[in-house]
């Protein structure tokens, strides 16, 4: 019991440090939760994907995978384009006056559909994402042998509590964000983010 416990708790650790850092999947749920928008599919999407991702790198997909390189260059530079756009799009809500993107509040359905696609795409589209999970945890799960699916656990509700604490959480935020100019400047450092990561996805591919 100690021993899964302490698998458990590694995992979760190890899951927490990977996704604990700015980037393209973190602005976009920040950005969501802290507009009121689709907060629970997105979460559900982010926690979901990655305890997909999380399980078959621990069943040992990420071996397979390494053996066709090109799979990644492509994923790369489709994300890499998908990442610009979204970064470019940001811009302009930055740029632009206060008008209904920047108001908080519940999104329409059809919000709702754009960003279940955006989330998608973000997730899907980010070799980071197959780095962090597919890869990385599923090698360090596989040094713990017959526990590495309790590793794996751990690291997947890592991801869970983190997604809900950006997405639900970001409401709390919502006080300080009422003025259009703070919006903007998430918007702005949404676009920063996206371009940049875009562009060395792109150079990297």
């Amino acid at each position: 019991m100690i021993s899964e416990m302490t698998a458990l708790s590694a995992g979760f650790g190890t899951g927490l440090s990977l996704i604990v850092a700015i980037g393209a999947q973190n602005a976009f749920v920040l950005r969501q939760g802290l507009h009121r928008d689709a907060v629970l599919p997105v979460v559900a999407i982010c926690a979901l994907s990655d305890a997909v991702l999380i399980a078959l790198g621990v069943a040992g997909v990420g071996a397979v995978v390494v053996a066709w390189p090109a799979v990644l260059t492509v994923v790369a530079l489709v994300g890499g384009g998908f990442l610009i756009v979204y970064g470019v799009l940001a811009a302009r809500r930055a740029l632009r006056p206060a008008g209904e993107a920047l108001r908080a509040g519940g999104g329409t359905a059809g919000s709702v559909r754009r960003a279940v696609l955006t989330c998608l795409a973000l997730t899907w589209l980010n070799p980071h994402v197959y780095l962090d999970t597919v890869f990385l945890v599923g090698s360090i799960a596989a040094d713990r042998g017959p526990l590495r699916w309790t590793f794996g656990i751990g690291a997947a509700l890592a991801s869970l509590c983190w997604f809900a604490a950006l997405g639900f959480g970001a409401r709390l935020l919502s006080r300080h964000l009422s003025r259009p100019e703070a919006w903007r400047a998430l918007d702005g450092l949404v676009a920063v983010t996206m371009l940049v990561l875009g562009g060395m996805l792109i150079v990297g591919a």
